[in-house]
């Protein structure tokens, strides 16, 4: 029997800091919901916005998988293995954490926000060597399609996380209707809503707004309007 949570967009932390106007789908920094702590091996889904000019000083990571989706702009991106690159609308960046990282991440422009979403996964091992990757996506394969931008697998398409998880992104015209199937039995699925309005086995998401499933086979996604969106199949226990 399928099981799910709705998470609407109104109900995430939210964090104001000039520089940085964040919100949070899980307990982070300073806000704290004992209900909100992790989907699965999802602990971190943040939607930030970083003022032009202004990002995130050097500081450390360890044990994390962490995805960048950038939606809007740009960021500069340092760390502790010698990467020093720009990612783009359109593009991904991955880091494994593993041993441990440290990395800066700025907005490069003096004249515009950047829009990102920060992801973190628990890794299916602990104490991996450390390692980055960044690719620019085919956004046309994302139209009115699952194109698949995240996997465990070097070879298959898109970056490749030390976890059993598949992302997709896509971006529906209204009233298209596409079904979804699960790659691991025991995943879950969580689907965070960019743009527009879509049902989710026919549970209605607004813009920002998100839903986690687990036990079941499939989702099935119904654009309202034309939308754009985020699945994520992750496990739901190491």
């Amino acid at each position: 029997m399928e099981n799910f949570i709705l998470h609407k967009a109104s109900s995430r932390g939210h964090a104001d800091h000039g520089w940085l106007n964040a919100y949070h789908s899980f307990s982070f920094a300073n806000w704290y919901n004992p209900e909100r702590i992790q989907f699965g091996m999802l602990r971190v889904l943040n939607d930030d916005t970083i003022a032009a000019g202004m990002g995130f000083g050097t500081h450390p990571h360890d044990n994390m998988e962490i995805i960048t989706i950038p939606l809007e702009g740009d960021l500069a991106h340092k760390d502790s293995m010698g990467n020093a690159s720009t990612i783009k609308t359109g593009d991904v960046q991955v880091m494994s954490a593993g041993t441990g990282i440290q990395h800066s991440e700025f907005n490069p422009n003096a004249d515009k926000q950047t829009k990102l979403f920060q992801i973190w996964l628990f890794p299916k091992y602990r104490n991996v060597e450390p390692r980055y990757q960044q690719i620019t996506l085919d956004t046309a394969k994302q139209k009115n399609n699952f194109a698949q931008i995240l996997s465990p697998n070097p070879d298959d398409e898109g970056v490749w996380i030390h976890q059993d998880a598949w992302f997709y992104l896509g971006d529906f015209d209204k009233d298209l209707s596409k079904k979804l199937a699960l790659k691991k039995e025991g995943n879950g699925f969580y689907i965070m809503n960019i743009e527009g309005e879509i049902e989710v086995n026919g549970e209605k998401l607004e813009k920002r707004d998100a839903i986690g499933i687990w036990e079941t086979d499939e989702v099935e996604i119904k654009a309202n309007s034309d939308s754009r969106f985020l699945i994520m199949e992750i496990p739901m226990e190491q």
